[in-house]
């Protein structure tokens, strides 16, 4: 990976577009710091690269700037392509900046401002201040989409929820009698693993834990860590053999109710000893007695919750929808014919088709005999 042209756009663009390659290895691991890379550069010759490693531990910054000291090779004069602005604020690790200014780098160039406020140009300021050329906006949208959750979750105050379905050609979800398993073949649930691994949490419904019993967990794809799992369940009727209650045990498992003080506590009692975390939330104004989504999602964005995979029925999905939350749709879509059963989202009726949901960015990928739709709702 060497040009004679160093600092021409073209070759710019091909050092960030490796940047974000880079990046895409910290898709599993990084939460809730977000997916970064790095390459280093020195007289058109690539030093060291590194990516982002788990939450406590080395910035892509940090990883490429110690391979390149482990490999013998000075930095100093170098260019450091990044894909997010290095951060300026001590967190669980000291300032990637500072450490590029102590490096000796001559110019950095980042794909997209830091939102997060302890960052959000501060980062470049630094640099800039210890005389270092930056430039940033290389590949911006490339480098957003690397992190959508995490750019959800500060500019917005909540997570980018992504709604994964599993639906026959005429769109039935599970036949009348419930049952489910398995209307995709295993490429589509293959691929469906490596969504869930990439997510902060997982959502679904208490009606799907009591149908369903499913783990919820990563197991067909290899992945460092395993996402939480958040359960709306108003009424806390969890039950406590239930399969996701493996999660409660490493400490993962997220239940969210709308129930009053006294009878929370009641409820809630044998859940907590088992682990699980309750949250109570405000009740929908429009659905008495259910949790109200929106507030959920604001709550989970407190907790560092970025990037949202959901997996429940029609009714949560249809509630998701219209609380207009769902940024964007995953629809595995089996050649059968079902007839009757339930439906992906049971909303509506609507009036006129000017109300339907819209969907974007449409895109649609073959997956052994299925086929895998993936778009966005309008304003997602």
């Amino acid at each position: 990976m060497s040009a004679p042209n160093e600092g021409s756009a073209q070759f710019d663009l091909r050092m960030m577009q490796r940047a974000l390659q880079l990046a895409s290895r910290a898709l599993y691991r990084s939460h809730p710091n977000p997916r970064v890379g790095c390459v280093l550069v020195l007289d058109g010759q690539v030093l060291a690269e590194g990516a982002t490693e788990e939450a406590g531990r080395r910035h892509a910054e940090i990883v490429a700037l110690d391979e390149a000291r482990a490999r013998g090779i000075d930095p100093r004069g170098a260019t450091a392509y990044v894909s997010l602005e290095p951060c300026a604020h001590h967190g669980r690790t000291p300032p990637c900046a500072d450490a590029l200014v102590a490096a000796g780098v001559a110019r950095v160039v980042a794909a997209v401002r830091d939102p997060n406020p302890l960052v959000d140009g501060s980062g470049l300021a630094r640099l800039r201040a210890a005389g270092i050329d930056c430039s940033c906006g290389l590949l911006e949208n490339e480098a957003r989409a690397m992190n959508l959750g995490f750019f959800s979750r500060i500019e917005r105050g909540r997570p980018w929820v992504r709604l994964k379905v599993a639906a026959s050609l005429d769109g039935i979800t599970a036949l009348p009698n419930g049952s489910s398993q398995w209307i995709t073949g295993a490429a589509a649930r293959v691929d469906a693993h490596h969504w869930r691994a990439r997510a902060c949490a997982v959502l679904t419904g208490i009606g799907t834990v009591r149908d369903d019993d499913p783990q919820l967990d990563v197991r067909h794809v290899a992945s460092p860590r395993q996402p939480w799992c958040v359960v709306v369940d108003s009424r806390l009727q969890l039950s406590p053999t239930a399969r996701v209650m493996h999660h409660a045990r490493a400490g993962r498992l997220l239940v969210a109710h709308a129930l009053p003080i006294a009878e929370a506590q009641r409820r809630a009692e044998p859940l907590l000893r088992l682990g699980v975390q309750c949250l109570a939330l405000p009740e929908d104004p429009a659905k008495p007695g259910k949790v109200d989504l929106q507030a959920l999602m604001r709550a989970l964005a407190q907790r560092q919750i970025g990037e949202l995979h959901t997996e429940a029925g029609a009714r949560l999905n249809a509630s998701l929808l219209t609380a207009g939350v769902v940024d964007e749709l995953l629809l595995y879509q089996a050649p059968l014919l079902l007839g009757q059963g339930a439906p992906i989202a049971p909303f509506g009726p609507l009036q006129q088709l000017r109300d339907a949901l819209r969907l974007s960015q449409v895109q649609v990928e073959a997956l052994g005999g299925d086929w895998r739709w993936q778009a966005r709702l309008s304003g997602g």
